[in-house]
């Protein structure tokens, strides 16, 4: 079974950046592999940012020169960040993951509460079908992200990057919809990269909440990963604060609170006085 590696970090992810002509690079040094998005930032020139890498031991790769680098830290504790002369510029987040098994384990992680919600979407009469996204920006469940996320004021991955996901990796964005008579009531898009898949999209009509269809499509969507060999998947940001309930419907797949490494910079000039800042700032 392949390692699972976050999203940010998978080469389907390069494919869809670069069709998008973002500015990222795939490194790799000293064993390691990481993937790096350069910008050029007023008053700090070029900045390298590094979102849940690198991948693999990063002791050596922490303390090395370079320039200016901000890393989204998904693994090193903040003693070995501290002591490589990272400064802390964010707390860390929070994410869902979820490990996959057979359907039996599956339903059996369920919350009761998860559960019923799925047993009653059941019985709604509603159809699921699967197919791979089409790799068309206009299509109808990334315009209705776009919608979703103006109306509830979340920023998340533009939808377009599905939409160059599925283009750059066929079959590396599958498309889940629920329908009743023809009509699509919700839809999801999975993300699928090494060992893992994450959850990128999930939208729903009127119709659809009231049937409980995003636990349906859900469901089916942790079932079909888990017959791909796929060892988790990744339902994204818990934010407790601005959608306690979309939290709590994370968790009740039985996915686990994983707490990332919080968002730090590294200035090579300034590093010795990182190593002594108080242990309070962190």
């Amino acid at each position: 079974m392949t390692p699972p590696v976050p999203l940010q970090q998978s080469r389907a992810f390069v494919r869809a950046a670069r069709r998008l002509a973002w500015p990222v690079h795939e490194r790799a040094a000293a064993g390691l592999r990481w993937v790096e998005t350069r910008r050029t930032l007023p008053g700090m020139g070029a900045v390298a940012l590094v979102s849940r890498g690198p991948l693999g031991a990063a002791a050596d790769w922490l303390a090395a020169p370079g320039g200016l680098k901000v890393l989204n830290a998904d693994g090193p504790d903040p003693a070995t960040l501290r002591a490589a002369g990272w400064w802390p510029l964010l707390t860390p987040g929070t994410v869902a993951l979820l490990p996959l098994g057979d359907a039996d384990s599956l339903r059996a992680g369920l919350s009761g509460k998860w559960r019923n919600r799925l047993a009653r979407a059941e019985e709604a009469g509603m159809r699921v079908t699967r197919r791979p996204l089409p790799p068309d920006p206009d299509h109808w469940v990334l315009a209705a992200e776009a919608r979703q996320a103006r109306a509830r004021g979340y920023r998340g991955w533009p939808p377009r990057l599905a939409a160059a996901y599925a283009a750059a990796t066929p079959g590396g964005a599958q498309l889940f919809v629920a329908e009743r008579a023809g009509v699509p009531l919700a839809g999801l898009v999975l993300l699928v990269h090494e060992g893992s898949a994450t959850w990128q999209i999930g939208v729903s009509g009127p119709e659809g909440r009231q049937a409980g269809a995003m636990p349906l499509l859900l469901w089916r969507a942790m079932l079909w990963a888990a017959a791909r060999g796929l060892a988790q998947l990744d339902l994204g940001t818990l934010n407790t604060d601005d959608a306690p309930g979309l939290a709590r419907f994370k968790l009740g797949t039985g996915a686990r609170a994983h707490r990332l490494g919080g968002t730090w910079l590294h200035a090579g000039a300034l590093a010795p006085l990182a190593r002594r800042l108080p242990r309070a700032w962190t």
